[in-house]
Protein backbone atom coordinates (compact mmCIF):
# COMPACT_ATOMS: atom_id res chain seq x y z
CA UNK A 1 0.00 0.00 0.00
CA UNK A 2 1.28 3.44 -0.94
CA UNK A 3 0.44 6.05 1.72
CA UNK A 4 1.71 9.57 1.11
CA UNK A 5 1.71 12.86 2.96
CA UNK A 6 2.28 16.01 0.92
CA UNK A 7 3.52 19.01 2.91
CA UNK A 8 3.99 22.63 2.05
CA UNK A 9 2.78 26.06 3.10
CA UNK A 10 -0.37 27.62 1.61
CA UNK A 11 0.24 28.29 -2.08
CA UNK A 12 2.99 25.67 -2.44
CA UNK A 13 1.00 23.69 -5.02
CA UNK A 14 -0.20 20.83 -2.81
CA UNK A 15 -3.66 20.73 -4.39
CA UNK A 16 -2.30 20.58 -7.93
CA UNK A 17 0.33 17.96 -7.15
CA UNK A 18 -2.03 15.90 -4.96
CA UNK A 19 -4.47 15.54 -7.84
CA UNK A 20 -1.69 14.46 -10.19
CA UNK A 21 -0.48 11.86 -7.64
CA UNK A 22 -4.04 10.56 -7.10
CA UNK A 23 -4.54 10.13 -10.85
CA UNK A 24 -1.12 8.58 -11.51
CA UNK A 25 -1.03 6.10 -8.60
CA UNK A 26 -4.81 5.57 -8.17
CA UNK A 27 -4.71 6.76 -4.55
CA UNK A 28 -7.67 7.70 -2.36
CA UNK A 29 -7.59 11.36 -1.37
CA UNK A 30 -8.26 12.04 2.30
CA UNK A 31 -8.72 15.70 3.14
CA UNK A 32 -9.55 16.62 6.72
CA UNK A 33 -11.25 19.80 5.48
CA UNK A 34 -13.50 17.77 3.15
CA UNK A 35 -14.26 15.31 5.97
CA UNK A 36 -15.24 18.11 8.35
CA UNK A 37 -17.52 19.68 5.74
CA UNK A 38 -19.15 16.32 4.88
CA UNK A 39 -19.79 15.40 8.52
CA UNK A 40 -21.15 18.86 9.30
CA UNK A 41 -23.34 18.85 6.18
CA UNK A 42 -24.71 15.38 6.97
CA UNK A 43 -25.23 16.28 10.63
CA UNK A 44 -23.44 13.12 11.81
CA UNK A 45 -22.60 12.76 15.48
CA UNK A 46 -19.01 13.77 14.74
CA UNK A 47 -20.23 16.60 12.52
CA UNK A 48 -22.41 17.98 15.30
CA UNK A 49 -19.43 17.91 17.68
CA UNK A 50 -17.26 19.71 15.11
CA UNK A 51 -19.98 22.33 14.47
CA UNK A 52 -20.26 23.08 18.17
CA UNK A 53 -16.49 23.34 18.61
CA UNK A 54 -16.15 25.67 15.63
CA UNK A 55 -19.11 27.78 16.79
CA UNK A 56 -17.43 28.09 20.20
CA UNK A 57 -14.20 29.20 18.48
CA UNK A 58 -12.32 26.08 19.57
CA UNK A 59 -9.99 23.83 17.61
CA UNK A 60 -11.22 20.37 16.71
CA UNK A 61 -9.39 17.92 18.98
CA UNK A 62 -7.16 15.26 17.45
CA UNK A 63 -9.43 12.48 18.73
CA UNK A 64 -12.34 13.75 16.59
CA UNK A 65 -10.18 14.28 13.51
CA UNK A 66 -8.63 10.81 13.86
CA UNK A 67 -12.07 9.21 14.31
CA UNK A 68 -13.14 10.80 11.01
CA UNK A 69 -9.95 9.61 9.27
CA UNK A 70 -10.35 6.07 10.59
CA UNK A 71 -13.95 5.96 9.39
CA UNK A 72 -12.98 7.26 5.93
CA UNK A 73 -10.10 4.79 5.54
CA UNK A 74 -12.50 2.00 6.53
CA UNK A 75 -14.72 2.91 3.56
CA UNK A 76 -11.93 1.98 1.11
CA UNK A 77 -10.79 -1.59 1.91
CA UNK A 78 -9.56 -2.16 -1.67
CA UNK A 79 -7.52 1.06 -1.86
CA UNK A 80 -4.04 0.92 -3.36
CA UNK A 81 -3.09 3.67 -0.94
CA UNK A 82 -3.99 7.07 0.42
CA UNK A 83 -2.76 10.60 0.10
CA UNK A 84 -3.29 12.64 3.26
CA UNK A 85 -4.14 16.29 2.69
CA UNK A 86 -4.13 18.70 5.62
CA UNK A 87 -3.12 15.99 8.04
CA UNK A 88 -1.09 15.46 10.13
CA UNK A 89 -0.55 19.04 11.32
CA UNK A 90 1.12 18.23 14.63
CA UNK A 91 3.52 15.57 15.90
CA UNK A 92 0.73 14.19 18.11
CA UNK A 93 -1.44 13.74 15.00
CA UNK A 94 1.44 12.06 13.13
CA UNK A 95 1.94 9.65 16.03
CA UNK A 96 -1.79 8.87 16.17
CA UNK A 97 -1.88 8.30 12.40
CA UNK A 98 1.11 5.95 12.62
CA UNK A 99 -0.55 3.99 15.43
CA UNK A 100 -3.81 3.67 13.49
CA UNK A 101 -2.10 2.63 10.24
CA UNK A 102 0.00 0.06 12.12
CA UNK A 103 -3.25 -1.48 13.39
CA UNK A 104 -4.16 -1.91 9.70
CA UNK A 105 -0.75 -3.51 8.92
CA UNK A 106 0.39 -0.49 6.92
CA UNK A 107 2.05 2.87 7.49
CA UNK A 108 3.14 6.12 5.89
CA UNK A 109 5.32 5.20 2.92
CA UNK A 110 6.81 8.64 2.51
CA UNK A 111 6.42 12.37 2.93
CA UNK A 112 7.09 14.94 0.22
CA UNK A 113 7.68 18.52 1.35
CA UNK A 114 7.31 21.11 -1.39
CA UNK A 115 10.04 23.70 -0.89
CA UNK A 116 8.82 27.15 -1.94
CA UNK A 117 10.14 30.60 -0.97
CA UNK A 118 7.90 33.09 0.83
CA UNK A 119 8.26 35.48 -2.12
CA UNK A 120 6.98 32.80 -4.53
CA UNK A 121 4.08 31.95 -2.18
CA UNK A 122 3.00 35.59 -2.06
CA UNK A 123 3.06 35.85 -5.85
CA UNK A 124 1.13 32.59 -6.37
CA UNK A 125 -1.55 33.39 -3.82
CA UNK A 126 -2.09 36.88 -5.27
CA UNK A 127 -2.58 35.28 -8.72
CA UNK A 128 -4.85 32.55 -7.31
CA UNK A 129 -6.98 35.10 -5.45
CA UNK A 130 -7.37 37.19 -8.61
CA UNK A 131 -8.45 34.14 -10.62
CA UNK A 132 -10.57 32.07 -8.21
CA UNK A 133 -11.20 34.46 -5.31
CA UNK A 134 -10.86 31.58 -2.81
CA UNK A 135 -12.28 32.50 0.59
CA UNK A 136 -9.21 31.14 2.38
CA UNK A 137 -6.95 33.47 0.37
CA UNK A 138 -8.38 36.44 2.26
CA UNK A 139 -5.39 38.34 3.71
CA UNK A 140 -6.25 37.75 7.37
CA UNK A 141 -7.18 34.07 6.94
CA UNK A 142 -4.11 33.49 4.82
CA UNK A 143 -1.87 35.07 7.46
CA UNK A 144 -3.33 32.65 10.05
CA UNK A 145 -2.83 29.66 7.74
CA UNK A 146 0.80 30.59 7.06
CA UNK A 147 1.42 31.17 10.78
CA UNK A 148 -0.19 27.79 11.54
CA UNK A 149 2.05 26.10 8.98
CA UNK A 150 5.31 27.66 10.17
CA UNK A 151 4.30 27.64 13.85
CA UNK A 152 3.03 24.06 14.12
CA UNK A 153 2.86 21.99 10.95
CA UNK A 154 6.48 22.44 9.89
CA UNK A 155 7.51 20.75 13.16
CA UNK A 156 6.06 17.47 11.87
CA UNK A 157 8.82 17.28 9.23
CA UNK A 158 11.62 16.28 11.66
CA UNK A 159 9.33 13.52 12.98
CA UNK A 160 9.22 11.94 9.52
CA UNK A 161 12.86 12.81 8.81
CA UNK A 162 13.90 10.73 11.84
CA UNK A 163 11.98 7.82 10.31
CA UNK A 164 13.83 8.28 7.01
CA UNK A 165 10.55 9.05 5.21
CA UNK A 166 10.98 12.75 4.33
CA UNK A 167 12.08 14.07 0.94
CA UNK A 168 12.11 17.76 0.03
CA UNK A 169 11.29 18.65 -3.55
CA UNK A 170 11.79 22.05 -5.18
CA UNK A 171 8.24 23.38 -5.55
CA UNK A 172 9.16 26.29 -7.83
CA UNK A 173 9.00 25.92 -11.59
CA UNK A 174 6.91 24.14 -14.19
CA UNK A 175 4.09 22.01 -12.72
CA UNK A 176 5.04 18.97 -14.83
CA UNK A 177 8.73 19.25 -13.91
CA UNK A 178 7.81 19.37 -10.22
CA UNK A 179 5.47 16.39 -10.69
CA UNK A 180 8.24 14.41 -12.43
CA UNK A 181 10.54 15.13 -9.47
CA UNK A 182 7.86 13.95 -7.01
CA UNK A 183 7.16 10.84 -9.13
CA UNK A 184 10.81 9.87 -9.19
CA UNK A 185 10.86 10.05 -5.37
CA UNK A 186 7.61 8.10 -4.98
CA UNK A 187 8.77 5.46 -7.45
CA UNK A 188 11.81 4.72 -5.27
CA UNK A 189 9.45 4.17 -2.31
CA UNK A 190 7.34 1.73 -4.32
CA UNK A 191 10.29 -0.62 -5.00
Amino acid sequence: MLNLVLFGPPGAGKGTQSQKLIDHYQLVHISTGDLFRAHIGNQTELGQRVSKLIADGELVPDSVTIAMLEEEIGKHPQAKGFIFDGFPRTVAQAEALDKFLESKQTGITGVVALDVTEEELTTRIAKRKAISNRADDDAEKLKKRIEEYFGKTVHVLPYYEQQGKLTKVNGIGDIEVIFDAIKSVVDTWKQ
